[in-house]
């Protein structure tokens, strides 16, 4: 059988147009999709579907002694992340290219945290898990401070670390150094690895490969920047602890550019190697300079029981034309007479890090635990 001409003209007069409309010209309204884009279509006039990200996997851990939670997230086409961390009634949200997120917790407690995985910012998948945190003392924030001023003192600059990111007195080295900063340190530093949350500063030291190294952190500084002759130096940290982490607050002369080191001269405000017994709960303060080669002067404390990662302390300096004082909580533990050496009658700038591995401490081992951190809560110079 066939149909005559006039059938089938009248055929596609009735129903081309309802042809048109299904091929979407412009978008479509499919009931059965739930992430069609009714505004969009492909080259060839058909519609547009989004793909909603899939496979959405994360680890969260917590340290305890930081009261340190990192997220790391992954998914399957996925543009970016945003990890919600809540806190009794507050949230920080993080939004992340790359799933990794930090937040620091100052009071023990259970507290939810919301990953969500984003192919537009309207289209999403999520996962909600929490972590819990137990202070042995309840709070993250114990240990000794000191006053924001002092007689006969006036307090000329300090970084009390508010806000979500560092201050312009603030510059980041990254890499490895030549021959690993010159110590064979095993890490490599990335902006990544610093973050400020609920005013700290936390540089954090993780094993993870990049750049051919196997090990991550962060290293700061203030040259050329904010840099100081004299007066008296207060920094609130809590130090990260193991075999093999290396974590320093210090100082190097303004002027290393043109006298390199040691001429330009080095005060080491405070560091650490770590290590189980005595040297997660001892510190040391050392002054660097060139005495027809390499010359130093250093001194040590140690805590009578527990180590520096269990809670803050406040580790100074008193620098004088004639002499540098070592301070921890007040408890001055080391003296330097400079009467007779130029390289400290300079301006010096800061540098914070956390080094892993080194010609000081070794390398990590079997027992050392990451993610480890350095948390500062403040550095003040008084004059």
């Amino acid at each position: 059988m066939y149909l005559e001409k006039s059938k089938i003209i009248k055929f596609l007069i009735l129903f081309l147009p309802l042809i048109t409309f299904i091929q979407c010209k412009k978008g479509c309204t499919d009931p059965l999709a739930n992430n069609y884009d009714p505004d969009a279509k492909k080259d060839n006039g058909s519609c547009y579907y989004l793909s909603l990200p899939t496979n959405l996997q994360y680890t969260i851990s917590s340290d305890t002694n930081s009261g340190l939670v990192n997220v790391q997230a992954t998914a399957t086409n996925e543009n970016f992340f945003t990890i919600t961390f809540f806190d009794n009634g507050d949230s920080t949200v993080v939004t992340s290219s790359d799933g990794i997120a930090a937040h620091i917790y100052t009071d023990s407690g259970t507290y939810p945290i919301r990953i969500r995985a984003y192919s537009t910012n309207s289209d999403f998948i999520e996962a909600n898990d929490s972590v819990t945190i137990v202070f042995s003392s309840g709070s993250f924030n114990q240990g000794y401070t000191t006053p924001i001023n002092y007689p006969n003192y006036n307090l000329v600059w300090n970084d009390e670390f508010d806000g979500n990111s560092l201050s312009n007195d603030w510059v980041f080295e990254t890499g490895n150094g030549s021959w690993g900063w010159g110590n064979n340190e095993l890490q490599y530093y990335r902006e990544e690895n610093t973050s400020l949350d609920n005013g700290f500063l936390t540089i954090t030291a993780k094993q993870e490969s990049f750049g051919g190294f196997n090990y991550t952190s962060s290293r700061i500084k203030t040259q050329g920047i904010k840099f100081f002759q004299y007066g008296r130096v207060d920094i609130r940290a809590k130090l990260p602890y193991g075999q093999g982490i290396w974590p320093a607050l210090w100082m190097l002369g303004e002027n290393i550019s043109s006298v390199s080191w040691p001429s330009c001269g080095e005060i080491d405000v405070m560091e650490m190697i770590g290590g189980s017994g005595y040297n997660d709960r001892t510190v040391h303060g050392t002054a660097h300079w060139n005495d027809n080669g390499h010359a130093l002067y250093g001194g040590s404390n140690t805590l009578s029981t527990g180590r520096f990662s269990d809670e803050f302390h406040v580790f100074s300096i008193i620098w004088t034309g004639s002499s540098i004082k070592w301070l921890r909580d007040d408890i001055q533990y080391h003296v330097f007479d400079i009467s007779n050496l130029s390289a400290f009658q300079n301006n010096f700038f800061f540098i914070f890090n956390v080094a892993v591995g080194g010609n000081w401490p070794g390398s990590p081992n079997a027992s050392t635990v990451f993610p480890q951190t350095m948390v500062v809560d403040y550095v003040r110079i008084f004059q």
